[in-house]
């Protein structure tokens, strides 16, 4: 079956949710203020596509394409991003709720996480290695088997990572957050007086 094919096009204030998008492909598409959450959105790719204050919450993506993709500003709650199509997945997330998301056993060397919320996100058996975390907030997120080589964590907070179940050499952290990598030895660390 061959896509729909749409390219150059600018969507502004549309409403997908709970609707069905599939078998499409985006090419230099920007959606902003649409709201895509609960939406299927099936074998759909986009291609250099850049997405601003839209909500994708609860959507279902499942075998949809990413590739050289910006999410700015949106609100992208509840996603099961490891039923996308993980071939080429390059993303970019800027300001963005990702609170309980799965990236189950992803290739997310190639994606940045800027200035985002990410609690109780779901990393486990994932490629972070070379990833960018920053300045986000990792409350009750879960790293385990997960690679998180030279990840560069600076700023970033609330996060809890046992260094031996992850692989964290030459990862990047910020002091005082930098605790939280020993979080299970239930230690007590006193400030300098």
């Amino acid at each position: 079956m061959e896509l729909t094919y749409v390219a150059d096009q600018t969507f502004t204030g549309l409403d997908y949710s709970e609707e069905k998008l599939s078998e499409m492909e985006f090419e230099y598409c920007t959606f902003q203020n649409c709201n895509f959450s609960r939406a299927n959105i099936f074998n759909t790719d986009f291609l250099e596509t850049e997405f601003i204050n839209c909500n994708f919450s609860n959507a279902n993506l499942n075998g949809s394409i990413f590739q050289e993709i910006t999410f700015n500003n949106c609100k992208m709650l509840g996603l099961e991003l490891a039923e996308c199509n993980q071939f080429n997945f390059v993303v970019l997330f800027e300001h963005c709720q990702l609170n309980h998301c799965s990236f189950y056993q992803m290739n997310l060397s190639r994606t940045r996480f800027f200035s985002c919320q990410l609690k109780g996100t779901d990393f486990v058996e994932a490629n972070l290695k070379n990833t960018t975390i920053n300045n986000c907030d990792l409350f009750d997120t879960r790293f385990e088997n997960t690679n998180l080589e030279n990840a560069d964590f600076r700023n970033s907070i609330n996060y809890s990572i046992d260094p031996e179940s992850n692989h964290i050499e030459g990862a990047t952290f910020s002091f005082p957050e930098v605790v939280g990598l020993l979080d299970k030895f239930n230690i007590k660390i006193n400030p300098k007086d």
